[in-house]
């Protein structure tokens, strides 16, 4: 039998004045596959997974018949859809409602009314099947990003649900607790024999595991196939969600590549041993060095330390950092080590106790009340709605510049025109973080700070928006983003930096810094170093692969 069964959905948001966000959707979905649904920003993923589970379910028009376990979906109590279907949210903080870790995992069998041996039996379980044992007592706030996703899962899973559903669940996971993560997903289908709907952006350490992929444009669905021929479809039909697909399929197709198709990195790396079995004659492309006058630095830190309490440890431990002007500043790292931290600290929000933190030569204790803020610096903080305070998207952006045709502009520039008029709180993720951006935009800072800018965007959107850096950098602007988007800071960055134990490690150049790394590396570099060298984008890995294969660079 079916888990669910849709069958011509439609549906439409109250504020969209008709505008369908689901349109004639047809879906059938098996006891115990594992379906990664992916698409555009606003394509209707989220919309679709909310409507798996009647109690998230967004309000509007809604035609069409959704099914579970053969009945009318929403004839399920509050209390069957708490136990049979869960349901993890993108953004952990919006899920968790207690404030210990252990009474969050207890919470959901306490509103089922369990008796207290099953409760304590399950929450010991979970705690011990996730690896929360040794943070089983520790306060919630105190978590980091990836282990309050944890968290969830292992909250959800207590109840022992039939289907688990997913709604981006590594946005705000770094590269490593990302793939941690999703190996626990894959586990739970694997071994419990547990229904998985997933919607991701990051498609490298999930589409070669599925057993369905299903692609949505425009609340309809377009594709619906086993992995292994949705790569092959959409490129042969130009569709954009081709560039979404993981680097093996990607580097495949574009290199024209012959036989079947490479899913993941070991399938791309037995690929390139074929073609090239005694190895390239040409493993490296040239890097462009580039040299920075020390008298540039716009923003400087020296030895700075913080903490959050006197009594509390320190965050911070001698960040040292010097950052020119005109450049994309990148730093990444491990959930929890203190890069958003630096990031407030960068621009004052968080005071230093020790050492020294200067903009443009200027100790940022010499800055007074919103003199900091005035046209010299702006901050898109890692949750964007965070920034929102009115009632639509307009009144957003008025509240920052009264230019209409600046407004217009930079609405434009982040593709959210047709988004004015709407709720900021109705908005996908991916387009919430364009809101932000846009309203960061407008006040014009000569040094802009982003904490986690490409959580939520799809792959479309990330281009336009290094087309957005790249044009700010243009103009002299500096840029520092803290992100967990190797992929994006490889292919972007002017500089990378590696925030560990409080302190940032080191800075290199995006090939080098990536091209030497294990983990913190991209899935090109990877899938081909065995062969070139320093290839961190699939860029580097096409045009490596052309010019040993006699072609022309192009």
């Amino acid at each position: 039998m079916a888990h669910f069964e849709i069958r011509d959905l439609d549906f439409s948001y109250a504020s969209a004045k008709g505008r369908k966000s689901l349109s004639g959707v047809d879906l059938t979905i098996e006891k115990g596959q594992y379906v990664v649904v992916c698409g555009k920003s606003g394509s209707g993923k989220t919309t679709l997974l909310r409507h798996l589970k009647p109690v998230l379910a967004p309000a509007g028009k809604r035609s069409g018949e959704i099914l579970f376990n053969g009945k009318d979906i929403g004839a399920l109590t509050d209390r069957e859809q708490a136990e049979l279907i869960g349901y993890v949210m993108q953004d952990p903080d919006d899920q968790i409602v207690t404030d210990k870790v252990w009474h969050e995992l207890a919470f959901g069998l306490e509103s089922l009314g369990c008796d207290q041996k099953t409760m304590r039996a399950r929450v010991s379980e979970m705690a011990c099947y996730f690896g929360i044992q040794n943070w089983f007592h520790r306060d919630v706030a105190e978590l980091s990003g990836g282990q309050k996703q944890l968290l969830n899962l292992a909250s959800v899973m207590a109840m022992h649900p039939q289907v688990l559903i997913l709604d981006e669940p590594t946005s705000q996971l770094d590269p490593i607790a990302a793939s941690d993560f999703l190996n626990t997903v894959r586990k739970i289908n694997l071994e419990l024999g547990t229904t998985v709907i997933i919607t991701e952006h990051r498609l490298e350490d999930i589409l070669p595991y599925a057993d369905r992929a299903i692609v949505m444009d425009s609340g309809r669905i377009i594709e619906d196939d086993v992995p292994s021929n949705i790569g092959r479809e959409l490129f042969l039909t130009g569709n954009e969600m081709f560039h979404a697909m993981p680097t093996p399929v990607r580097s495949f197709y574009l290199c024209k590549g012959e036989g079947e198709c490479p899913l993941t990195v070991r399938d791309g790396r037995g690929w390139l041993d074929r073609v090239f079995p005694n190895g390239a004659a040409v493993r490296s492309l040239p890097e462009t060095e580039t040299d920075y006058d020390p008298d540039d630095t716009v923003l400087s830190m020296k030895e700075v330390w913080f903490r959050y309490g006197r009594d509390l440890p320190d965050i911070l431990t001698g960040v040292s950092c010097e950052i020119p002007k005109g450049v994309i500043y990148a730093i990444v790292g491990g959930n929890g080590s203190g890069k958003s931290t630096t990031l407030k600290t960068m621009c004052g929000i968080n005071r230093a106790y020790r050492g020294k933190v200067e903009i443009f030569g200027k100790k940022i204790d010499k800055y007074r009340g919103s003199e900091l803020f005035d046209h010299c610096m702006a901050m898109l903080p890692q949750d964007p709605k965070s920034l929102f305070v009115k009632r639509n998207v307009m009144e957003e952006l008025k509240e920052m510049s009264k230019d209409e045709a600046r407004i217009k502009e930079v609405a434009s520039l982040c593709e959210i025109t047709s988004l004015l008029d709407s709720h900021p709180y109705d908005l996908s993720g991916g387009e919430q973080q364009r809101a932000a951006l846009a309203k960061v935009l407008l006040t014009e800072p000569r040094i802009l700070l982003l904490d986690e800018p490409t959580k939520g965007l799809d792959s479309f959107f990330k281009e336009t928006f290094a087309a957005i850096l790249n044009d700010l950098k243009k103009q002299g602007i500096t840029v520092v983003m803290v992100s967990h988007d190797v992929e994006f800071c490889a292919r972007y960055s002017d500089m990378v930096s590696m925030f560990f134990d409080g302190q940032i490690i080191t800075t290199d150049s995006p090939k080098r810094f990536f091209g030497s790394n294990s983990f913190y590396t991209t899935a090109a570099n990877r899938m081909s170093r065995h062969i070139f060298d320093m290839a961190v984008s699939i860029e580097d890995v096409v045009e490596l692969y052309r010019l040993n294969r006699g072609g022309e660079r192009s």
